[in-house]
């Protein structure tokens, strides 16, 4: 860690010398600004942090270098560095010499400052003041509220710049910003869209997208769009298009392959990419290795390439690694070795791992004793998903028929202040995108949408289906008031939504916050045989493709 700016020593840094004219004060300033920006884009804390020392410097000298040029570097090290105090700062020095918002290159790089140290708001508030927006206002602007979660606030932006922006055209930066948004949105047509806009804007002065093809970012760009969009079969072509890839390349597609359950494809991607094309995998391609072998329960294949990954190639395992081989083990039933490998762990298990194995002895019925351990230890990690605990906990209770004890976690919720994540949906139509939440009746054709409703549900009952009323545990305990909560669940909103807007032959797609509920599981297959209709549900774990009363996880997830 860097030492804080008002205690680390300058002496060792360079300065502007005494000018002998204006000539030689001008250079000197140039190659003062031109050291300035080096240490600002070396990617490297300890520069960044000599960056802003410098910059201190150089405005404390008798002749400093004219701000409108230095600030920006100095701004870039800070955001770099995500260093908000000394951000602050610089921006009230900009505002002092009326640099901020007047001056465009000073603003932008304030949006980019604010947006780097996860204040998308503020960004965007500094955006709208700009007066002489350029093209990079626009694409920093719309990559604040993409990187910071904000896909839906993004897109609406960067429509507002194809509105507004008169003369301005999307540029590269641009597209892959919106092509992030809709990956993380699930917005596959605004996805085409911007994938055609890309080729129209940016294929080369043929138009016929030999540009494009050809650039490694932007196609791993594609790849991570459509499979977070649930179109993997586009993915999968793109991937196999690009005439260069590199190793990012791999590790999207593997990952992509693992999200929709084709495990044996993802498995054959990584053999192919080691074995045949001898490149060497990071730590991230065997997380996507390990979710392969998670989301379809193959726990010796899981075993032996924990081991590869350590022994073979030297990685050192992170949380994420521990996270996947945990649950790996524990779904399969096997919790006593996974407690054995938390045991061995390298650093301190998160509040995630220990919630996994409650999530596994809940399901395998491990016994009170052993979920009440595995809470408490849950409970004792700093964290913001301590409701997330209580209701798997609950969830133990119900299942052993302790009705006391699950009243007694509602109290504590309650007394505590704690509410169980909100769950929504979301399905796109038309280029917009329809979001739910459980028992919503804000949308304007909420009529309709509940009249469909009521029709799916008689076609269920008709053909069998009984409520699992044991996953609304928190609800009010008669069965009648479990099944109509049920019911309204946010997903069958969308779907009830997404049949009554469906193109014959078309998936319906639907985004999900949660992981899905095991009753709205089996009602989704049973949707999609009774109304011959893929259903595709991106929930918060993979994708599940519904089709023919079957789901791609093979029940297992």
């Amino acid at each position: 860690m860097p030492p804080p700016l008002a205690a680390a020593s300058t002496a060792s840094l360079p300065s502007a010398p005494p000018p002998r004219g204006t000539a030689a004060a001008a250079t000197a300033a140039r190659s003062s600004v031109n050291l300035l920006r080096s240490l600002a884009r070396s990617r490297r804390a300890d520069l960044a942090h000599r960056a802003l020392l410098l910059f201190r410097s150089l405005h404390a000298s008798p002749s400093p270098p004219p701000t409108r040029y230095s600030l920006p570097a100095a701004l870039s090290a800070a955001a770099f560095l995500a260093a908000l105090p000394e951000g602050r700062q610089l921006h009230a020095l900009a505002a002092k010499l009326a640099l901020a918002p007047a001056h465009t290159v000073v603003a932008n790089s304030l949006v980019h400052l604010y947006a780097s140290c996860g204040l998308p708001a503020d960004a965007l508030a500094l955006f709208r003041r700009i007066p002489e927006r350029s093209l990079v206002s626009w694409n920093t602007a719309v990559d604040a509220l993409a990187g910071n979660g904000d896909h839906l606030g993004a897109l609406d932006l960067f429509r507002e710049m194809q509105r507004e922006a008169v003369g301005l055209s999307p540029d590269a930066y641009t597209v892959q910003s919106v092509l992030g948004a809709c990956a993380g949105a699930g917005a596959l047509s605004l996805g085409l869209y911007a994938h055609a806009l890309m080729l129209r804007e940016l294929g080369g002065a043929e138009g016929d997208g030999a540009v494009v093809s050809r650039d490694v970012l932007i196609n791993n760009s594609l790849v991570d769009l459509y499979g977070k969009c649930g179109a993997v079969e586009l993915a999968r072509q793109v991937f196999d298009r690009m005439p260069d890839r590199d190793l990012a390349s791999w590790n999207a597609m593997i990952l992509a392959l693992a999200n929709h359950g084709r495990v044996q494809e993802s498995l054959d991607l990584f053999d192919r990419m080691t074995k045949l094309d001898n490149i060497v995998p990071n730590a991230i391609t065997f997380v996507a290795v390990l979710s392969a072998c998670n989301h379809g329960g193959l726990v010796d294949e899981g075993r032996r390439y924990f081991a590869s990954m350590t022994g073979e190639y030297g990685i050192r395992p992170r949380i994420e690694h521990y996270g996947c081989m945990v649950d790996i083990l524990a779904r399969a039933g096997f919790i006593e070795e996974a407690l054995d490998v938390v045991a061995g762990m390298n650093c301190r298990p998160d509040s995630i791992i220990w919630r996994s194995l409650l999530d596994a002895c809940c399901k395998k019925n491990a016994g009170l004793e052993l979920s009440e351990a595995m809470a408490k230890l849950a409970l004792d990690v700093p964290d913001d998903a301590a409701s997330g605990v209580y209701v798997l906990l609950s969830r133990v209770y119900a299942s052993a028929q302790r009705w006391n004890d699950v009243g007694m976690i509602r109290r504590l919720m309650s007394e505590e202040g704690l509410k169980k994540e909100p769950g929504f949906s979301s399905i796109e139509l038309d280029g917009s995108v329809h979001q739910f939440v459980a028992g919503d009746t804000s949308h304007p054709r909420s009529e309709e949408i509940y009249d469909k409703l009521d029709e799916i549900q008689q076609k269920l009952v008709s053909a069998g289906y009984k409520p699992d009323v044991s996953e609304a545990p928190m609800v009010v305990g008669v069965d009648r008031t479990k099944g109509a909560a049920l019911r309204l669940h946010s997903e069958r909103l969308a779907i009830s939504f997404g049949l009554l807007n469906r193109t014959p032959g078309a998936p319906i797609r639907i985004l999900k916050n949660l992981r899905v509920c095991k009753d709205c599981h089996t009602i989704s297959k049973l949707i999609s045989r009774l109304y011959d209709v893929e259903i595709i549900v991106r929930d918060r774990i993979r994708f599940h493709h519904f089709k023919d009363g079957l789901c791609s996880c093979k029940d297992y997830w």
